[in-house]
């Protein structure tokens, strides 16, 4: 890196620091109302910073999207609908979009995985449909239960969890030097099986939080997902070399499409967001690390190699945050049910990150 870039990155991080202070200052003297221009230009500032070292690069995207959704907690009405427009139309296709880059990162040899590594196969979606699923409305119960989580909020826990995990998360696998070709292949499978799992195991465990429509669930998720994917597939595969570039600006378009829709809902469930955020935050918290820690020792306990359980983990605890989101507005519910997938979405990328970097400086046992 030229020395006038490392410079330019290191006055963004100190510049961050000099925004947190205003922050607290701010904080501290008027009220954290004042904040939001400080709050702002910190995480921006330090997104920036981030980039330009090795060791926090990976954390620049997920400070992007905690200065999105502050942005969209502070100025609210800039994100809900512009004259009679409202914003919230757009979530869909942002999701076709994501869904459409993610079928241009596949191959058909993806789906054929299962001939290659069945066991491991089985145990990663078998999991994955069982453990987050579970799990999820074992917390939602709970909260509603104990704390008086909003039942349609409380709900969405249970959604994100009956969810497929996103092909962009991958990267986390390759990153924790685990079976990445394992976990494409249960990411690719458990896609293709969403259509018809979500939307029964929705019913069945959140059946008693809201009134649900399976089959409209099945209809969304075949428009909003598996279209989008078989489009992506077939351009890839009738573009074959053309489609190096797409390939490679999609991911890019994908970050900046789950952003949109993380202001958007953000923006849409503010009040209800400021009310039980904090508490949503942990509960959801709770779900995404128990979610890799169940995912691993069950793999490991039904004795898988070291890094086929580091796949299994992954692709157990991390979840496809759009298409959640996605069917919180098909339902009519995006200020409600949306919100524990968009926090789901946020910390995700944090907790991701870290795993990620812990598993690739531990060395794997084979």
């Amino acid at each position: 890196m030229a020395w006038s870039m490392r410079t330019f990155y290191k006055i963004a991080m100190m510049l961050s620091a000099a925004a947190l202070v205003a922050v607290l200052l701010t904080i501290v003297c008027r009220g954290a109302v004042y904040a939001g221009p400080y709050v702002l230009a910190f995480f921006l500032l330090l997104a920036i910073g981030c980039r330009g070292f090795e060791k926090t690069r990976s954390f620049a995207y997920t400070i992007v999207i905690f200065f999105a959704a502050t942005m969209a907690l502070y100025y609210p009405g800039l994100f809900l609908s512009y004259n009679s427009f409202k914003y919230a139309t757009l979530i869909v296709p942002l999701i076709q979009l994501i869904m459409f880059g993610m079928g241009t990162s596949m191959h058909y040899q993806d789906f054929l995985g299962v001939f290659h590594a069945p066991k491991g196969l089985l145990i990663g979606v078998s999991s994955h449909f069982i453990i987050m699923p579970l799990l999820g409305f074992s917390i939602a119960s709970l909260g509603v239960k104990f704390a008086a989580m909003p039942t349609e909020v409380a709900a969405g826990i249970i959604l994100i969890g009956c969810c497929p995990n996103g092909m962009a998360y991958n990267v986390v696998s390759y990153l924790a030097k685990a079976n990445l070709a394992l976990s494409v292949t249960i990411t690719s499978i458990s896609t293709l099986l969403s259509p018809l799992v979500t939307p029964f195991l929705m019913n069945l465990l959140a059946g008693p939080l809201i009134k649900v429509n399976p089959w409209q669930m099945v209809g969304d998720i075949f428009k909003m997902v598996m279209i989008p994917i078989a489009l992506g597939l077939l351009f890839s595969f009738m573009g074959k070399g053309r489609a190096n570039g797409l390939k490679k600006l999609m991911p890019l378009v994908s970050m900046a499409g789950i952003v949109g829709i993380i202001i958007i809902i953000t923006a849409a469930g503010r009040d209800s967001l400021l009310k039980v955020g904090p508490l949503l935050a942990v509960m959801v918290l709770v779900h995404n690390i128990g979610g890799y820690l169940l995912g691993f020792w069950s793999a490991k306990f039904l004795r898988m190699e070291e890094r086929d359980c580091r796949t299994i983990a992954i692709e157990v605890g991390m979840q496809n945050g759009g298409m959640a989101a996605g069917l919180a507005k098909g339902l009519g519910k995006i200020a409600t049910l949306g919100l524990a997938p968009v926090i789901f979405s946020t910390l995700m990328n944090i907790t991701g990150s870290l795993l990620a970097s812990y598993w690739h400086k531990k060395t794997v046992k084979e």
